[in-house]
């Protein structure tokens, strides 16, 4: 049992990859603390029911990520429970059309409200705990959608977040703190749901529970999404024009559009 005693807190705990990686947690040995919407809050007491036997804690705290002072009482109870906090999975976050432009700005609102926001504050939040312990692990759930931008504000706030790990890393890499930044491609959740054929969310749970046990810096998950990534990287004037292409537009948008669609007419 790899993170025996240690003590997680899960953002989106009620989502898919959420659920998953709680659940691998606790098989390691780690008391976890779930975190998520109040509406989600019969999701997250069966799931806490379910972790919490033996010497393994459970324990379900609704939390909405874009409010602080939910953020400070998540915290603190987690102190006042276990007096201590080992690790912080920001998982939680929202999506948005690729295009921009079919966003509202309430839609782009939330979606730096909680991926990017909501991760900030909830690491502000452990830091003091973790810095007096000096030791802790911060792992953040990215995107593969960061590294190269072709899905609108939901691109830009994975981006910031690659931005906010990396600055979070070199500020607390004397403390014993490490921070990990997992960018997983398409994976079978409630945001894809859409999509067939696509890898369970145990790949992204795996990857964090190998982060909590050894920090890495950067994790991409499938490791098929790594070649991609490094094209990406090394010739950005060749994705731009692949992806300014207004038929490649076009079928990155059909979806979400159909959705919003059928949303608006009530279908």
């Amino acid at each position: 049992m790899k993170l025996r005693g240690k003590v997680a807190i899960l953002t989106g705990a009620a989502g898919g990859i959420g659920v998953t990686t709680a659940r691998a947690f606790a098989r390691e040995g780690a008391h976890v603390v779930l975190a998520d919407l109040e509406s989600t809050r019969p999701t997250l007491e069966a799931l806490a029911s379910q972790l919490g036997h033996g010497q393994i804690r459970a324990i379900a705290t609704p939390t909405d990520i874009t409010q602080r002072p939910q953020i400070d009482r998540l915290v603190n109870e987690t102190l006042r429970t276990f007096n201590r906090i080992d690790i912080l999975a920001n998982i939680a976050g929202v999506g948005s059309s690729p295009s921009l432009a079919d966003c509202t700005d309430a839609e782009i609102e939330q979606v730096i409200l909680v991926n990017l926001l909501g991760s900030a504050r909830m690491i502000h939040a452990v830091l003091p705990a973790m810095k007096a312990q000096r030791s802790g692990r911060i792992i953040n759930i990215g995107s593969v959608a960061s590294q190269g931008g072709v899905m609108g504000i939901y691109s830009a706030s994975k981006f910031g977040l690659r931005g906010l790990t990396d600055s979070v890393r070199r500020e607390v890499r004397s403390l014993g703190i490490g921070v990990t930044l997992i960018d997983p491609g398409f994976v079978a959740t409630q945001m894809n749901a859409a999509m067939k054929n696509l890898p369970k969310p145990d790949i992204v749970a795996s990857a964090a529970v190998r982060a909590a046990v050894h920090p890495r810096r950067h994790m991409i998950v499938p490791a098929s999404y790594q070649l991609p990534v490094l094209l990406v990287k090394a010739f950005p004037g060749l994705t731009d024009l692949v992806f300014g292409h207004p038929r490649i537009q076009e079928r990155l948008n059909r979806d979400s559009r159909a959705a919003r669609s059928a949303k608006s007419t009530g279908a």
